[in-house]
């Protein structure tokens, strides 16, 4: 099996939950504790939170500011449509705007008046990255990112972790911040979302080198019959994404599935629901260029046997539904 979507599909294990994780009021709950001091200390924060990452959830975060916004367009599907359920109840928000090749518009963060800022140190679906050393620079603000596929917190002032992405489980998120929320009543708090967030992030990870290699290959099974809608030296080092020209990306993502290959065409908030990609069209592409975006990432590295098997499949794949549609 080559699992090629690990940044929206994670290898989920058994969970196994140690009662004394259980939060009791009158108690010290030492385990809780030590377990939170680990992971704000780790990224140096002094508080944390437990949020559903979900609209409803990203929209209780926004209440709490009472004020205007700002909202990359390149975040997650739940903030996004968070931000429009903020702006329906009668705030402003200011969305930044994707440039063409895939980044976002830096020069359009210089002139946000807005105090809060969402913006994570990628971009969904592409994975482009972004520079937020370069973002702090321009915006005086607080900058609220989503850091679970970097773990870098180091260019933001309030971090949070989708545990999906990181544990294969939909359970409470954890956010990172100093003392920007009222303190959360120890019953709200989801101690199953601490324990698998911060197993998660604990876990050694491969670095990955092959991405180049892989694309070459990919270049060279499919011709120019490939899209690269962003640059390659512009996304993650685990992430490649492309496309594939007059058809569908979700049929060759089925077909490869048959072959024990699984890659995907989305972020995780949209997965399964047959959108196109919104950050495709972000970018100004049309819908229909959109349906054919196609996301891998490498949760290890491939050699280069598996490198050649994996790109010859993804070809072949292509040729043979190209041929059904005639």
């Amino acid at each position: 099996m080559y699992k090629l979507n690990c940044l929206n599909y994670p290898q989920a294990n058994d969970v196994s939950v140690s009662k004394t994780l259980s939060i009791e009021p009158l108690n010290s709950n030492v385990k809780f504790e030590e377990m939170s001091k680990d992971l704000t200390s780790r990224f140096n924060f002094s508080s944390l939170h437990s949020f559903s990452f979900s609209k409803e959830g990203f929209l209780g975060l926004m209440l709490e500011f009472k004020s205007n916004i700002a909202v990359s367009l390149g975040e997650s599907e739940a903030v996004v449509q968070a931000a429009e359920l903020y702006e329906s109840l009668g705030f402003s928000v200011t969305y930044v705007n994707l440039m063409p090749d895939g980044t976002i518009d830096y020069k359009a963060i210089s002139s946000i008046k807005e105090e809060y800022l969402f913006v994570s140190p990628y971009i969904i679906d592409t994975f482009v990255k972004v520079d937020l050393q370069k973002v702090k620079e321009v915006f005086s603000g607080t900058v609220i990112s989503n850091i679970s596929a970097t773990l870098d917190a180091n260019h933001c002032d309030v971090a949070y972790f989708d545990a999906y992405k990181l544990s294969g489980y939909f359970t409470h998120s954890i956010l990172l911040h100093n003392n920007l929320f009222k303190e959360q009543n120890l019953a709200s708090i989801d101690t199953v979302g601490l324990k698998l967030i911060t197993d998660a992030i604990n876990k050694d990870k491969e670095a990955v080198t092959c991405k180049e290699e892989f694309i070459n290959a990919l270049k060279e099974s499919l011709g120019d019959d490939i899209i690269f809608f962003v640059d390659s030296d512009l996304t993650l080092n685990n992430v490649v994404h492309f496309g594939l020209k007059g058809i569908k990306a979700r049929e060759v993502i089925r077909n490869l599935s048959l072959s024990s290959i699984f890659v995907t065409n989305g972020e995780g908030c949209s997965l399964g629901l047959s959108r196109p990609s919104r950050i495709i069209q972000a970018m100004g592409y049309t819908e229909l260029q959109s349906r054919q975006a196609i996301s891998l990432s490498f949760c290890k590295n491939l050699n280069s046997e598996e490198i050649l098997h994996v790109a010859s499949k993804i070809g072949k794949s292509y040729r043979q539904i190209k041929a059904l549609h005639g």
